[in-house]
């Protein structure tokens, strides 16, 4: 798999891609990140945007062998219903691979009440378990496995980090 290590300035041009299309489709009330990945472009975008109803979701997948990418998804967080009813809402993560993800917090908060638009820095249709589907606003098609700077210190999966100029 191709691995792509982003910079700073890198996540800039995604942002400054996806406002001119954010603010032609808007304007939205709410924002609602998805936790982890969402939360700096979320708040990057929100800033961007003057979106002032800031909110979070946090979803896990059970890693289970026998229901695989089929897994129900666990929403840690997820704001009431009365947050979300009757708004524009922009939910926002850092890539979509399979679209598990957004898929599941825009269909939790549409039936909430909320009008959802999925937007990703990243989509890799490659990877989406989702034919007909793909994010709403994106900022870059990939096939790659990213990591983006916010990332770095976490480790990269044994990836030697190195000027991405030198490759």
């Amino acid at each position: 798999m191709r691995h792509e290590v982003l910079r700073w300035a890198d996540v800039d041009k995604l942002i400054d891609m996806l406002i001119p299309q954010l603010r032609a489709a808007g304007p939205f009330d709410s924002i609602l990140m998805i936790t982890r990945g969402g939360l700096i472009p979320g708040g990057l975008l929100a800033e961007a945007l003057d979106i002032q109803h800031v909110l979070t979701a946090a979803v896990d997948f059970p890693a289970t062998e026998s229901a695989g990418l089929l897994a129900w998804p666990t929403f840690l967080q997820f704001p009431s219903s009365s947050l979300l009813f009757e708004r524009r809402t922009l939910v926002v993560d850092d890539v979509w691979g399979s679209g598990r993800t957004s898929s599941a917090v825009k269909g939790r908060a549409q039936s909430a009440g909320s009008t959802p638009f999925t937007c990703v820095l990243h989509f890799n249709p490659y990877r989406s378990l989702f034919s007909k589907a793909e994010p709403d606003f994106y900022g870059a098609v990939t096939d790659a496995y990213i990591t983006y700077p916010w990332e770095v210190d976490r480790g990269l999966r044994g990836i030697a980090v190195g000027d991405p100029e030198a490759n």
